[in-house]
């Protein structure tokens, strides 16, 4: 084949992104009447084409596998920096294909090219939308000012939970933008989510904007509300860099007087933090975590853990952290150890066994209160209120259809008078669909926040679906 024919396809997939020039040709033998002088001037002035050093581009003479080769690679690190539709995409797959041993020959590394063309071929032509959708009928013992605990008008609630569209798009292969749409039982309907995710030199990325971060999470430090000091939106900047054993994550946010993000503070502010963690190997991990608050109006506070994951299989893992909380005039400690086995080692249930020893009686939780899973305040966020806690959840999947689980928690008060918190769940679930599911729970607490006599029981029916 020549060389002009050879190349059409590499002209089909730079062209359409190539700026408006003047198309000057530098190759001296490409007549301006020729009907490939333009495209050939477009592949030249983004450097897919140099010719030879004579200065002519040889047009007439056979094309070699390796010029087709050294040409795509070209025109692949060009298409990186624009936007292509899905039939550019289709063309260049069948190319690196075609090509792959002379790309090879060129030190191009083929699968590199592949994982850039399933991004842009995944990515683009379009937005991808997900969401949720929670109702729960709630049945309380007490009605709400009259020592109830779980609703908020009477003893009786039907409320929307939660409902969730989030949308993403793929602009490149180096920047997505993501949206959170959500409205909750207040029926206040807000962004809960608005950021962009970017790749960064040196295997970086950024994510700016409405954001949300769970260090808990990621080091699996919790299994039911919510966690102590992450899972929290905020605006500002997040960096992360991943090693080939470890990961350092640092972010910078900053509130709003009139915005309260969860952090209790109505004030304007900054919240800053940084971590890292690093896998000795499959079983060992360690994690190092910091966040720190700076308000016009309040004490500088702070917290930093310490976490680790012992794993003794695939089934069985023990896991643990430290705390230390500064809230502007004490450090106030904590410790956590969990055992996390699951259904296949045991057969019929999976477990989940927590302990946490409270040092100090200013230490308390930024998030939420851990354990206040069902609208009541079980322990809330005053963690100091109690000595230490017990916490237990099994979970039995029967089949594909049913699963059943249960609860238990018991925190032992710190200041004598005052009553130990007790609560305890029992629940089924059944998937409709795997997308729709129905769960019925029986929910008790006696002694919430170690206060005497603040007592309640609830019945819930929670209908959810993913779409």
């Amino acid at each position: 084949m020549k060389k002009i024919l050879a190349l059409v396809a590499v002209v089909a997939l730079v062209a359409f992104a190539a700026p408006a020039i003047a198309n000057v040709n530098p190759f001296m033998d490409v007549p301006m009447n020729h009907w490939a002088y333009d495209a050939i001037g477009q592949l030249a002035s983004v450097g897919v084409l140099s010719g030879y050093p004579d200065g002519t581009y040889k047009g007439n003479q056979p094309t070699t596998r390796y010029e087709m080769a050294s040409a795509l690679a070209r025109a692949l690190a060009y298409v990186d920096m624009t936007k292509a539709s899905k039939q550019d995409v289709e063309m260049l797959k069948k190319l690196v294909v075609e090509f792959k041993d002379e790309l090879d020959a060129l030190g191009v590394k083929v699968d590199k090219l592949d994982s850039r063309v399933a991004v842009l071929e995944d990515g683009v032509g379009g937005w991808k939308f997900w969401g949720e959708f929670r109702f729960d009928a709630k049945f309380a013992g007490e009605e709400q000012g009259a020592g109830g605990l779980y609703t908020t008008n009477g003893d009786t609630d039907f409320n929307l939970n939660r409902f969730r569209i989030w949308a993403r798009k793929q602009v490149d292969d180096k920047a997505t933008v993501t949206f959170r749409l959500g409205k909750d039982g207040t029926n206040n309907v807000r962004w809960e989510r608005y950021f962009l995710t970017l790749q960064l030199p040196y295997d970086m990325v950024m994510n700016a904007g409405l954001y949300v971060t769970d260090w808990q999470a990621d080091d699996k430090l919790y299994a039911d509300n919510d966690a102590w000091f992450t899972d929290r939106d905020m605006e500002g900047f997040w960096f992360t860099k991943n090693f080939g054993a470890g990961m350092f994550q640092a972010f910078v946010a900053h509130f709003d007087p009139t915005v309260n993000r969860g952090t209790g503070f109505l004030d304007e502010g900054y919240e800053y933090g940084a971590r890292f963690r690093w896998n000795f190997n499959e079983n060992f991990w360690l994690s190092g975590n910091y966040i720190g608050w700076n308000y016009e109006t309040v004490l500088d506070q702070h917290v930093w853990w310490a976490a680790f994951g012992a794993r003794f299989n695939q089934d069985w893992e023990l896991r643990g952290a430290f705390y230390n909380y500064d809230d502007g005039v004490d450090n106030n400690g904590a410790w956590q150890a969990i055992l996390d086995v699951s259904q296949d080692a045991l057969k019929f249930t999976s477990l989940w066994l927590e302990y946490v020893n409270i040092s100090d009686a200013g230490f308390r939780t930024v998030t939420d209160g851990p354990w206040d899973n069902y609208g009541a305040a079980v322990t809330g966020r005053a963690l100091g209120l109690y000595d230490n806690i017990l916490f237990v959840k099994a979970e039995q999947k029967w089949s594909d259809k049913w699963r059943t689980f249960i609860r238990y928690l018991q925190g032992n008060a710190r200041v004598a008078g005052m009553e130990d918190t007790t609560n305890y769940t029992f629940g089924v679930k059944y998937y409709y669909t795997p997308a729709v599911s129905f769960e019925l729970a029986y929910d008790k607490v006696e002694g919430a926040l170690t206060v005497p006599g603040r007592d309640d029981h609830l019945i819930r029916l929670r209908t959810h679906v993913v779409f």
